[in-house]
């Protein structure tokens, strides 16, 4: 009854699941036999948790190498979690709106705050080159 009254207020990975369930004293064993089942019935999937999910944290501002961290936390497949991130076109722009709607229209114009708007992108989980990206093509000043 546990399992799906956690189903009834929102959709979760087989493995988070799972934890949860173990989390609140069930048997390892029946929480297996469990998920499988569930899994097998679709009501479970990890493939459109996966979707779902990046979706989600995309529209949130978060970059690829964040949801794919989190994602790996409940064991999602990695085989769902690279469909789930290829589904989002441009990682780049993604990158660009985040810093756009963080720090505004106006590029950085000194180390420091490219500096800072880096850092910035970085913790929300964009890679290197998404980052270079967002921050604008030209890493030389004109100073």
């Amino acid at each position: 009854m546990a399992a799906v009254a956690f189903l009834a207020r929102r959709d979760y990975a087989s493995g988070e699941l799972a934890a949860k369930l173990r989390e609140r004293g069930y048997d390892a064993a029946v929480v297996q036999t469990l998920v499988d089942d569930f899994a097998a019935r679709r009501l479970l999937d990890d493939a459109r948790y996966a979707l779902h999910f990046v979706e989600y944290h995309r529209a949130r501002g978060q970059g690829p190498m964040r949801i794919r961290r989190d994602l790996e936390a409940f064991k999602v497949a990695d085989e769902h979690i690279e469909a789930g991130l290829a589904a989002v076109p441009d990682w780049s722009a993604v990158a660009r709106d985040v810093r756009r709607r963080r720090f505004g229209a106006e590029a950085p114009t000194d180390w420091a705050e490219k500096g800072r708007q880096a850092r910035f992108l970085q913790y929300r989980g964009f890679s290197n080159d998404h980052i270079r990206t967002a921050l604008g093509n030209d890493l030389e000043l004109d100073t």
